[in-house]
């Protein structure tokens, strides 16, 4: 591990002023993604900016009748919320479909939703990866992509989003808080904060320097059943090769509101808006779900040892929505 700086923020703008004065740092709060990258160079920050301390870890009901999580909330915190569980079901199982209980007590909303990809090649220095070294290559487009994304990719780079709790957020219409160094305030919708690779892999979000995630905001909780499907080689502490969020409501025998998100297949959480436009108003059934997968995979493209992704979602979906539409919890 490289030689860095560290300071501990004592307020939230002092850690934004000061992430924007040094382009080179990182803020770190649980440190579960950021440590293991720094241990093998792939992250070099010369600045770490503590926010651990920072009072951004409670859970509030808004006016709007839904929650606003701070960023410092840890993952076993929100899944355990008695409102989340009750409410916001399909976060709950998403969270603790993710990492291990260790890690989940030190994980932090905000920084899971900024955590970076699995992908053998970003993981190896040794290896050419346009997003740990722009102009370099992608090593996985001829390598081994068994995990990697068959939708929104590029030629620069196929690594997928790694988070299961940012693919429920998705579903849920969630939206960010930001703070800038300037003391400005924003608010993004989460299927916004993250950017497809085009060519440039290396840009992941469309976050500036100093910008600090203060909170994610949920609105009022959807009706309809939750589901949280991940697919994954081992029962626990595995990614997914593909995931399903799905909150669906019947009315009289036909779906009433569908909301979907995919894990797995993307480099950002996914969702089809068109898709569940489709769904709303028609009785279930499979001929449907048909309908519905192709819709999903109309773009998708294998790259050889990931190819198997695109029938396994096909049946991912299906079941899923099987589950959704015969009452289950």
């Amino acid at each position: 591990m490289r030689p860095f700086d560290y300071q501990r923020a004592p307020s939230a703008q002092a850690a934004a002023e000061l992430g924007a004065a040094a382009p080179a740092s990182r803020f770190i709060a649980g440190g579960t993604n950021l440590l293991d990258l720094m241990k093998i160079e792939v992250e070099r920050p010369e600045t770490l900016i503590d926010i651990s301390r920072l009072p951004l870890d409670t859970i509030e009901q808004t006016d709007e009748g839904g929650l606003r999580i701070g960023a410092l909330v840890t993952n076993s915190d929100l899944a355990a919320d008695p409102r989340v569980r009750r409410d916001y079901a399909v976060l709950s199982r998403a969270l603790l479909a993710g990492a291990s209980g260790q890690l989940r007590n030190k994980a932090t909303t905000g920084g899971n939703l900024l955590q970076r990809t699995r992908c053998y090649y970003f993981y190896n220095p040794a290896m050419p990866c346009n997003k740990r070294d722009p102009g370099s290559g992608c090593a996985a487009l001829e390598g081994e992509n068994r995990i990697h994304a068959i939708l929104g990719a590029s030629a620069h780079c196929i690594a997928t989003h790694p988070s299961d709790m940012a693919v429920a957020m998705l579903a849920l219409d969630a939206r960010v808080e930001v703070l800038a160094a300037d003391g400005s305030t924003r608010t993004i919708a989460l299927g916004d904060l993250h950017r497809l690779p085009g060519e440039t892999p290396h840009i992941e979000t469309t976050l500036n320097d100093g910008d600090l995630i203060t909170a994610v905001t949920l609105p009022a909780p959807p009706g309809g059943r939750h589901i949280y499907r991940k697919v994954r080689d081992r029962a626990s502490f595995a990614f997914a090769l593909t995931s399903v969020a799905a909150v669906v409501e019947l009315v009289d025998g036909r779906i009433a509101t569908a909301r979907l998100a995919f894990g797995g297949l993307a480099p950002k959480p996914w969702r089809d808006r068109a898709v569940e436009e489709a769904l709303v108003g028609q009785a279930p059934s499979p001929a449907l779900w048909q309908r519905a997968a192709d819709m999903v995979l109309g773009e998708a493209q294998g790259h050889g040892s990931n190819d198997f992704k695109i029938p396994l979602v096909r049946r991912t979906l299906a079941s899923v929505l099987d589950a959704a539409c015969a009452g289950e919890k």
